[in-house]
């Protein structure tokens, strides 16, 4: 194989580097303490991050093509946003853009619009997650340790 034919495509960088946070994080919003738990699945072709906290909710990441990486977000709301992803130059900041959600009753219904996840070392990362509501954005920034 030449070196072109295994370089990676940006989106494949941030799902190996998603893929590296298995285990369980720990960490405080405004509304109190929070745990992410990550796990590596369906043969390595997803990877599950499970919320725990005042409200329950998961989320998978998985490639769609070589080219795509794609978030869906199962929210406490009862609706599913999809977000696509793009990597930062130094691949430590992955942004995640709103495409489309399923069970979303009006356009204007609360839903999660933006996710970014900003991998500081190995055993910090921070998520920050934008909730629109009628036009209006409010944030929550996650602050996530590795549990020892």
């Amino acid at each position: 194989m030449t070196a072109s034919a295994l370089a990676q495509t940006d989106a494949q960088k941030a799902f190996t580097n998603i893929k590296t946070l298995p285990g369980t994080w720990e960490g405080d919003t405004h509304m109190g303490p929070v745990q992410v738990t990550f796990k590596v699945t369906a043969g390595g072709s997803a990877v599950m991050s499970e919320i725990l906290g005042k409200e329950d909710m998961v989320t998978m990441f998985n490639l769609d093509g070589p080219r795509r990486l794609l978030l869906t977000h199962y929210c406490a709301a009862g609706n599913e946003p999809r977000m696509q992803a793009s990597l930062s130059p130094d691949g430590k900041v992955i942004t995640f853009t709103y495409v489309d959600a399923t069970n979303l009753a009006t356009p204007h219904a609360a839903h999660m619009q933006k996710m970014v996840l900003t991998l500081i070392d190995d055993n910090h990362h921070t998520e920050e997650w934008t909730l629109v509501d009628h036009g209006k954005e409010h944030t929550e920034v996650f602050d996530l340790h590795r549990k020892s």
